[in-house]
Parts: C-alpha cells; sequence; structure tokens
C-alpha cells in the first residue's frame, strides 16, 4: 500500500479503525478480529488506531493480545481524555492513562498519542503539556488531536508540535472544510478522518434505526441521518453515487476513501469487524479520481443535500469541532 506521513511516523495511505471490534456496531468475536488484525498487516496496513473508552479497556488489550509479536510491524495510535466516566483532561490523568495503555497494549511507546476530546475545564495548554512530558519521557513519539476546532489546534500547536488532527470526515460530514483543513495544511498537521464510510452510509450497506441494536451508534449519538425519513431521503443520493463508483471500477466504499485520499496528505481509518471489508477498504488505495469526478463527488453529496446532523443536538452543541 501507497505510504503517507503523520509527523516523524511512515503509515499505510489508509489506517484500520479498531473500535468496531469492541464497541459501537453490535457484538464482535475476538477470535476473528484476531485474525482480522493479523490479516491487515499481511495485506499492508500499517497504521492502527484505538483509544482507551473503546469497549472501555477491551480494544486496547485485544490489540495487545492479537499483535504483541508483530510490534515492529506497524504504527500505533491510541488515544487518552475520555473514558466511562467521561472527559477528563487533567495532566495527571493523562500520564496515568498512558500507563494504562502501555500495559495493555503490550508495548513499551505509544507511536502516536492523541487527546480524544478537549476538556471544557482544563486549558488545552495544561493537557498537551502532559502529553509533551510523555515525549520527553519517550514514552509517546507523536501526540494528536481529535475533533477540535481551530483555536484550540493553534494554541496546542503552540505547546507542543501537533502531529495529526482527528475529525470526523467524509463526504456527508464536512466539518474541517470549514477551516481546520487550511489550519492543519498551515501548520504541516495530517488529517485522520474518521467514519470516512459515514457509518457505512457510502457502503451502500447501512439501514435506517428500525433494523439496528440498541447499542448501535446510529441509534443513539449519530440517529439524526439514520431515522427512517431522513435516511429515505438520503438513500436517493446512493442512485448516482453508485453510478460513479462503477464508472471508476470500484466499490462504493473504494469511492468514498478514495475521495479522502485526492487530498495527497490525508490517512483515512475505516474501521470495520469483517475481513472482507478490511481487504476492500484497502484497495481504495490503488484507485485515482481524476478532478471531474472529485467536483461531481462534492456537488452530489455534501451537508446541504444530506438529511439530518451528525450527531444528536446535545452532542452536537457539545462538540469542539463544531466551533469552526
Amino acid at each position: 500500500m501507497q505510504q503517507r506521513t503523520i509527523g516523524s511516523l511512515q503509515v499505510s495511505a489508509i489506517g484500520l479503525g479498531c473500535m468496531n471490534m469492541s464497541a459501537g456496531y453490535g457484538p464482535a468475536d475476538d477470535k476473528e478480529s484476531t485474525k482480522l488484525l493479523n490479516e491487515a498487516l499481511d495485506v499492508g496496513y500499517t497504521f492502527l488506531d484505538t483509544a482507551q473508552v473503546y469497549g472501555f479497556g477491551h480494544n486496547e488489550q485485544l490489540i495487545g493480545n492479537a499483535l504483541s509479536s508483530r510490534r515492529n510491524e506497524f504504527v500505533l495510535a491510541t488515544k487518552c481524555g475520555l473514558s466511562k466516566s467521561g472527559i477528563n483532561g487533567d495532566p495527571k490523568g493523562i500520564l496515568e492513562s498512558c500507563d494504562a495503555s502501555l500495559k495493555k497494549l503490550k508495548t513499551d511507546t505509544i507511536d502516536l498519542y492523541y487527546l480524544h476530546r478537549v476538556d471544557p475545564d482544563i486549558p488545552i495548554e495544561d493537557s498537551v503539556g502532559a502529553l509533551s512530558q510523555l515525549v520527553e519521557q519517550g514514552k509517546v513519539r507523536e501526540i494528536g488531536l481529535s475533533e477540535v476546532c481551530c483555536e484550540n489546534l493553534r494554541r496546542a500547536h503552540n505547546i507542543h508540535p501537533v502531529a495529526a488532527l482527528q475529525s470526523e470526515y467524509s463526504l456527508w460530514s464536512r466539518t474541517p472544510e470549514r477551516g481546520i483543513l487550511d489550519l492543519c495544511d498551515e501548520l504541516g498537521i495530517t488529517m485522520v478522518p474518521f467514519s470516512p464510510l459515514g457509518r457505512a452510509f457510502l457502503t451502500g450497506k447501512a439501514t435506517d434505526i428500525s433494523s439496528l441494536g440498541d447499542d448501535d451508534l446510529r441509534c443513539t449519538i449519530a440517529r439524526p441521518r439514520f431515522e427512517p425519513e431522513a435516511f429515505k431521503k438520503n438513500r436517493e443520493l446512493l442512485v448516482p453515487y453508485a453510478e460513479i463508483a462503477e464508472q471508476n471500477n470500484c466499490s462504493m466504499a473504494q469511492l468514498a476513501l478514495a475521495w479522502l485520499l485526492h487530498r495527497k496528505n490525508d490517512v483515512p481509518i475505516p474501521g470495520t469487524k469483517h475481513i472482507d471489508f478490511m481487504r476492500e477498504n484497502a484497495a481504495a488505495a490503488a484507485v485515482t479520481l481524476d478532478a471531474d469526478t472529485v467536483a461531481k463527488l462534492n456537488r452530489l453529496i455534501n451537508e446541504s443535500t444530506v438529511v439530518g446532523t451528525r450527531y444528536e443536538d446535545q452532542r452536537m452543541a457539545e462538540a469542539d469541532s463544531e466551533r469552526d
């Protein structure tokens, strides 16, 4: 697979989001997940993304158990500052979280350590100061932020160079285009889009909430676009979208990822618990879109043509990234 850079790190152009193997989209099987993780390395993924909150430690432990013997084959990213008890950007908590994650992941060093969410009660300079301390201690190689606004990204970068910004970004979630993408380009920060497939909507395989389990994120915080009436309208966009995919000899999922990869610095991290989907996503790195196709996609699917916000109202109001 093609390689891209995050700070001093070389990573595959498409990373593997690991949350689905522990939380968010129904039950998963550890045996199958272990097989998936190993096969992902075999097919060319060299960038794995997890967090302490995914399965409340289960996901980090899964990766540690599955891949400790292959630790030198991949760049490992995890996150702190968000747990079962909520957001906590306190420096002491960040330092303690790092030690706990290192133990679960069975590693001496975290390649990329993110602050998962900005704590509104803690100056971001204090939180990033703790991340910087971890770099000085050799426990972390590069630091990142997730779902932040331009102001907080700039403030953080003034304390310690930020290597990556992780935010929801896809054809149907365009929040980063309001300013944060330009700031990342200015500061030399890599954008790492999560939910690049629109929580499976852009694969054509998603359904509305009436057929999903209560523990599925699309029935909770990400509900608005999957409500039956909204989903029915949104599905109409997939008819011409599927035609564009066919014209480019790729699947709908690969088209969504290729659209993101058209920005040469971005590293999307589609998540899955299915080996076939993992392989399908990896093949998107070989899909090249011309400018006309990119323009056509931009006109077809964007926040003006999609019905519903990306999160429910309270979550939207609390999201630091929505301040841009």
